[in-house]
Formats: structure tokens, C-alpha cells, sequence
């Protein structure tokens, strides 16, 4: 087991530790995503971003998870990988 899983692990016994990490999972989870897609499709950052007119630094900060994506944008990334944008409610 890696020192950050140790570390995440340990963290978790936390209660609000854990509460926080389950309530921002929706965003670990499309920012893993649209890595996996870009990463799947050969793209760079930068060819991602020409594809989508959406700029560079703005990938960067939402692979980052420095800001947040509205449905547009996350549309848009779609488009830009060749995949279909769904949502789902479980």
C-alpha cells in the first residue's frame, strides 16, 4: 500500500474527514474521467483544448480540481474526446 493510501486510509477514521471526501466524490469522479478520456484518445492538454476552444489553463485547473465545470463545459470536453456526456442520478 502506497504512503498516500496509508495516509487517505488513516484520514477517513476521521468522520468529517470522511463526511467532505464523499461529498466532493461527483468531482474525483468526472476529473477522473476526463482524464481517462483525454489520456485514452493520445490527447495533450493543449490538443484537448484546440479541439474544444476551451482554454489550456482552464483543462489544467479542472484536471486539477482548481475550479469547477458546469454541464457546458463538461458538454464540451465531451465533444472534444469523442465520447457522450451522461449524467446519472443512483
Amino acid at each position: 500500500m502506497s504512503d498516500y493510501k496509508r495516509h487517505l486510509n488513516k484520514q477517513l477514521e476521521n468522520p468529517e474527514f470522511a463526511a467532505e471526501w464523499e461529498r466532493q466524490r461527483p468531482e474525483r469522479e468526472y476529473i477522473k474521467a476526463i482524464i481517462a478520456a483525454r489520456t485514452e484518445r493520445n490527447l495533450t492538454q493543449k490538443e484537448l483544448a484546440e479541439k474544444t476552444g476551451i482554454r489550456q489553463s482552464n483543462i489544467s485547473r479542472i484536471e486539477n480540481g482548481n475550479c469547477s465545470s458546469t454541464i457546458a463545459t463538461l458538454q464540451q470536453i465531451a465533444d472534444g474526446v469523442g465520447k457522450t456526456l451522461h449524467i446519472e442520478f443512483k
